[in-house]
């Protein structure tokens, strides 16, 4: 099987970042194994339209999978607490907008701590990936899963910002899990603005993910953002521009509910 490469992740590309701009503050929150490279084009965008952006890198991530091993989902929702409790002292407005684990995290928030409005972009309400629910029951037997190489539409990424593990440990695979479940779970205490984004082609989730999240949340404004031949890390596909644009349409006009 041929396996994602091993990344350099003293680069630059997929360390935190923070843009300063208006008094409305976006946290951005990568996926799971991933970095804040995924996010830093969306940053960019963002903040090219007035936002003040914070992309951060979730406790574990974007330094080994050993030190991945180490932390839990405990650790990843807290990371983005604090982040969002910081940006909130310094912002009048603050919406967040999360990549696969981090749109699950987005909706936990949202459900959680009352942003202006908030973007889940891929974000999984179940898997593709049969083995990993049983990743908790696997884990004493099998310590790490390695990812498949990306390959077809999954190719069409921009290299620059494509920082993530090759693999996992498995007992994180559980913690997803958890993710997940709680963020489908509450989905009905989501009352603010939101704006689902999905790609046709992800590989990655269940198809009906974006419709699931929809369905569940309780936000009269709500919409999503259908996206085709771009794979499951669309913020660094040829559609990053129009993602955007629409999160950012979605968070000005959430300033006035």
């Amino acid at each position: 099987m041929n396996t994602r490469p091993v990344r350099d992740f003293s680069n630059p590309a997929c360390q935190p970042f923070h843009l300063q701009g208006d008094s409305h503050g976006v946290l951005l929150l990568h996926g799971f194994t991933g970095s804040a490279g995924h996010m830093r084009l969306l940053g960019e965008g963002l903040h090219a339209r007035g936002f003040t952006v914070e992309g951060i890198n979730l406790p574990g991530h974007a330094v080994s999978m050993e030190e991945m091993g180490q932390t839990g989902w405990q650790d990843w929702l807290d990371a983005a607490k604090e982040a969002f409790l910081a940006l909130k002292s310094r912002c009048r407005f603050v919406s967040v907008a999360g990549l696969s684990m981090g749109g699950c995290i987005a909706l936990i928030l949202a459900e959680q701590m009352h942003p202006t409005a908030i973007a889940p972009i891929s974000a999984p309400m179940a898997v593709r990936n049969r083995l990993l629910p049983l990743a908790g029951l696997a884990a004493p037997f099998v310590p790490r899963v390695m990812w498949r190489s990306r390959e077809g539409a999954s190719a069409q990424v921009d290299d620059r910002y494509d920082y993530g593990y090759p693999g996992f440990p498995t007992k994180c695979g559980a913690d997803l899990n958890r993710l997940i479940r709680m963020a489908r779970r509450d989905l009905h205490a989501v009352q603010c603005p939101m704006l689902v984004v999905q790609s046709r082609q992800d590989e990655t989730i269940s198809a009906d993910s974006a419709d699931v999240i929809l369905a569940g949340a309780g936000s009269t404004k709500k919409g999503i953002l259908w996206l085709d031949d771009v794979p499951h890390v669309c913020t660094i596909s040829k559609e990053h521009a129009n993602i955007a644009g629409a999160v950012a349409d979605l968070f000005r006009q959430a300033e006035h509910s």
